[in-house]
């Protein structure tokens, strides 16, 4: 994850980076009363594998959700009922408390933050709020998932919006994926270029990231977007983090750690969490059951299978 961006920081950053051929809105520059983490900077496209005679999908924003500070999605599980309360989806850095401490877990405590609703052309529609977090963390997986005081059928009927599925398959190398920050209203496109079995950060460590190429030349505010696969239309990863400067696992500059224990530094290089393995802790009626068979999430301490 990168540094918050606060007040008139926003505006040169963002700025800056209208300057080298980054995407944004000049109006998002001054959007009151927010912090954006991130602030990823262009750099040199990385290649990877084409896809060929592969119909993908048009993504666009619906599902996508604004928050004060970063971007998130509305999403469904494989066992979710359309009379479930709904999920919003984010990173665990963005969580409003504070970012959670390397090993920390935290579940099932009371909430009450907005979230606005985007249609799908990234216009607002109307707020849905939270009344808990049901799970956070920023250990092996850098995400926080809300429950919200609306069933997916209440945002339907009142919105017309559907959430996003969560693929329950792991990502593909080579696809095309689209990264889609309702903080800005904007949308970057790019491909899977690998995976991380460690990304140290700092002092956290996520396990199985996602590289993607650099042509994802995202800003700040774009920390929780949902990254959605071309072809299949699913949330495949959440977008987290960049490294910014070069340097070697420290804040705002991840390091990879192969299997063999090799540090290696890919400056410029943005990085997501995998979502695969999400549904399988969660059981009937969206509750998450950090004991469920084939649940890898970390637990809070106490809680055991």
């Amino acid at each position: 994850m990168n540094r918050p961006l606060v007040g008139t920081l926003a505006t040169v950053v963002l700025g800056a980076a209208a300057l080298v051929g980054t995407a944004g809105t000049a109006g998002a520059a001054s959007k009151p009363g927010t912090d954006a983490p991130h602030t990823f900077r262009a750099t040199t496209p990385i290649s990877a594998p084409a896809q060929h005679g592969v119909h993908t999908k048009a993504v666009d924003f619906a599902g996508t959700v604004a928050l004060s500070n970063c971007s998130g999605s509305i999403v469904k599980l494989p066992t979710s009922k359309d009379t479930d309360p709904a999920i919003v989806m984010t990173n665990g850095h963005c969580l409003e408390s504070g970012m959670p401490g390397a090993g920390e877990v935290i579940v099932d405590q009371p909430n009450s933050r907005s979230f606005t609703v985007l249609d799908a052309n990234a216009g607002d529609l109307g707020t849905v709020k939270a009344t808990k977090v049901v799970y956070a963390t920023m250990t092996d997986t850098d995400v926080t998932l809300y429950e919200t005081g609306s069933t997916y059928a209440d945002i339907q009927q009142k919105y017309g919006i559907k959430p996003l599925e969560v693929d329950t398959a792991h990502p593909t190398q080579g696809h095309k994926i689209t990264v889609v920050s309702g903080y800005w209203k904007q949308t970057y496109s790019c491909s899977i270029d690998g995976f991380v079995p460690q990304l140290k950060e700092g002092d956290w460590t996520w396990k199985d990231s996602v590289r993607y190429t650099t042509d994802c030349k995202t800003i700040g505010g774009t920390s929780g977007s949902p990254v959605v696969d071309d072809e299949t239309g699913k949330v495949t990863a959440i977008n987290n983090t960049v490294n910014e400067d070069g340097e070697k696992c420290t804040l705002n500059n991840p390091c990879e750690v192969d299997g063999n224990g090799e540090v290696t530094v890919h400056k410029g290089t943005p990085y997501g969490q995998e979502t695969y393995g999400i549904p399988k802790c969660f059981t009937a009626g969206n509750k998450l059951d950090l004991n469920a068979s084939g649940c890898e999430l970390p637990k809070p301490s106490g809680v055991r299978r």
